[in-house]
Order: C-alpha cells, then structure tokens, then sequence
C-alpha cells in the first residue's frame, strides 16, 4: 500500500513542502492549502498565476463540510450526491474560510471528495484537504505516469507517492451550482 511514502508527504506537506501523487486521471501536485509559502513554491513550480485559482481535494464531506453550510438544502444535496467521486464543484466562499492563494481571482472555490485510494488515503493521513493540480507547467499536458513526474518534478518536490492512477482518461468535470452543464468536461 505504501503507507510510508504517505507518512513521508504528510509530514512533507506539514512542513511546507510539495508532493506528487497520483489522482483519478493524471499525477497531481499538492501541498497543504493554508501554508502560503507552500502554495506559491506550487504556483513557482507549475508556472501558474496566483488568479486562476487551484482545486481542493477531501478524503470525506466532513473535510469540506463548512464550504456546505452555507448551501441551499437542495444544492447541498446535489452536491454530495456525487461524492465520493471524480466530480469538482465550485462552490460559493462567502465566510473567506479558503484563503485567497487558493481561490485566486474568484469568490469561489473548487473542491471534490475524492473516491482515489491515494487521495483518500493522504487526506486522511494529513487530516485535511489538500491542494489538487495537475503536475505540469502551465498550458502543458499533465503528466500520467510517474515517469513524467520525475523527469520534471523530482527535484522540485519533497515527496513523490507511488501509485496507480484511476480510471478517467481525463480529468474530474467540474460544475457551478447554477448550471448542469460542467464548467471543464
């Protein structure tokens, strides 16, 4: 299972640091979502601005449970329906709970809880969310082996977690509340 390359990107992201691991479609690059520093070493690494914003992902709905507080009971519903799954919704911010390093240029944020084995399983290991953004620069493909990973990013993270990537060809829809059509299919 790799138990101890997890407890090594948990304490990696514990300390500040930016981990690879695989998701439901491609690598990822994470770290602990309120360390700014760690954050903007991520952007720094991915060559992405701060503006657009990144993705949150939870091993469980209680992770993300205050960003659900403020939903209508309806949209609350629709929401956890597709959890766990490989589905993102942006969802409103209102009480600022998601720094803005994360939410970048938006009032919202992106969040999904997570059905991948190695997502779930640094989640709850971390005992938190954790930043989920493909592992690639900026307007280039994301890696989907761990080839591709380390050939690019292994001097620029802390931890690399081994693992098999899901079962999508591309990655997690994400949807607004006010629409059914998903904003990235």
């Amino acid at each position: 299972m790799g138990w101890w390359h997890i407890r090594q990107a948990v304490r990696a992201m514990h300390q500040g640091g930016v981990i690879a691991y695989p998701t439901e479609a491609v690598w990822g690059l994470g770290c602990d979502p309120f360390n700014e520093a760690a954050v903007y070493r991520l952007l720094a690494i991915k060559r992405r601005p701060v503006a657009k914003g990144l993705i949150l992902v939870a091993s469980s709905v209680e992770q993300i449970q205050p960003l659900l507080d403020n939903l209508a009971p309806e949209d609350r519903t629709r929401v956890t329906a597709s959890w766990p799954g490989p589905v993102t919704w942006v969802l409103p911010d209102p009480d600022n709970l998601i720094p803005y390093w994360i939410k970048g240029n938006h009032a919202s944020v992106a969040v999904r809880v997570s059905d991948h084995y190695q997502v779930k399983n640094l989640c709850e290991a971390f005992g938190s969310m954790i930043v989920s953004t493909s592992a690639n620069y900026s307007n280039r493909d994301a890696a989907r082996d761990k080839l591709k990973v380390s050939i690019h990013f292994k001097d620029k993270v802390d931890a690399i977690v081994p693992g098999e990537l899901g079962e999508l060809s591309r990655p997690t829809k994400i949807y607004r509340l006010d629409s059914d059509q998903p904003v990235r299919s």
